[in-house]
């Protein structure tokens, strides 16, 4: 999943957090250098991952970007799970995505010494552009699959992903939600597991 699920699913712990929306930007031993409820929200993202990259709904659901971009199709459906995320009305009613996104980034500004160089200069514009409102819009899901190619090393074109995104827009709609029902049950479950005792 990409960052706006990974926020929600932090369930408003700031620590837990911080520790979700940095994971991909710790490696190896390094987890261990952060605070023990940072290193719970890095453990918390790495089981939220391992639990989408396994299920078989998101393995249906990556075959469609499979033929365009291979490893990188994985990458392609977390975007594009983040906009159902954010366009699901029962989830996020009426403006409450906007106070989401800006509370999210009132909880990480005050903690940004602990956040990785890379994350901390990402962080800058993600909040300086509220990418995490941007997800529920075509044009915001756009940017961020070109934003994908730019940081991946092997690709090029984010053209071929908005053509397979429109096409296939109902069906990765209908794998998110049958997906989405199993991930946040998965989450709460660990969330409560590594925050029992804190």
């Amino acid at each position: 999943m990409n960052y706006l699920a990974h926020a929600y699913l932090s369930y408003g712990h700031n620590e837990i957090l911080l520790g979700n929306m940095i994971s991909d930007f710790v490696k190896g031993k390094e987890q261990y250098s952060f605070p023990e409820e940072v290193h719970k929200g890095i453990l918390l993202h790495r089981a939220i991952d391992e639990f989408t990259d396994n299920h078989p709904v998101t393995k249906e659901a990556k075959e469609v970007f499979r033929p365009a971009y291979r490893l990188y199709s994985g990458a392609f459906i977390d975007v594009a799970f983040d906009h159902f995320l954010s366009s699901d009305e029962y989830i996020f009613p009426n403006d409450t995505l906007f106070d989401f996104s800006i509370n999210t980034y009132e909880k990480l500004e005050p903690q940004s010494a602990l956040m990785p160089h890379r994350f901390r200069h990402m962080f800058f514009y993600m909040k300086l552009e509220n990418w995490l409102f941007g997800y529920r819009t075509r044009q915001g899901i756009y940017q961020s699959f070109g934003g994908l190619v730019k940081r991946a090393r092997y690709l090029h074109d984010a053209r071929p992903a908005i053509k397979i995104f429109d096409e296939h827009y109902n069906f990765l709609q209908n794998c998110f939600k049958r997906f989405w029902v199993e991930l946040e049950a998965f989450a709460s479950h660990k969330f409560k597991q590594l925050t029992a005792g804190i």
